[in-house]
């Protein structure tokens, strides 16, 4: 009777020990769980990047008006029948 006890009691520690501590234990899956949340967050942040890029082309493929500010900002361009001043400090 002693030696089963001894070998449940042994029995119940390594599945104790796997649960908690072994592969695909509870601490694993706590990590996970963390890796998850920390990369849904990740993809929020480029979901909502890539739709203000999808509103952009749209607008670039649409529409003049931000083709022209990209010229005027980006490249320097003045439009016909401006005139362009420079002041210096």
């Amino acid at each position: 009777m002693r030696i089963l006890c001894a070998c449940l009691a042994c029995f119940l520690l390594l599945i104790q020990f796997r649960l908690w501590l072994g592969e695909g234990s509870i601490r694993t899956l706590n990590l996970v769980n963390e890796e998850l949340a920390v990369q849904q967050d990740f993809n929020e942040k480029l979901k909502e990047r890539n739709r203000f890029l999808e509103v952009e082309v749209v607008d670039l493929k649409t529409g003049t008006e931000a083709i022209e500010e990209k010229a005027r900002f980006e490249l320097g361009m003045i439009g016909e029948g401006e005139t362009f001043y420079l002041m210096v400090d």
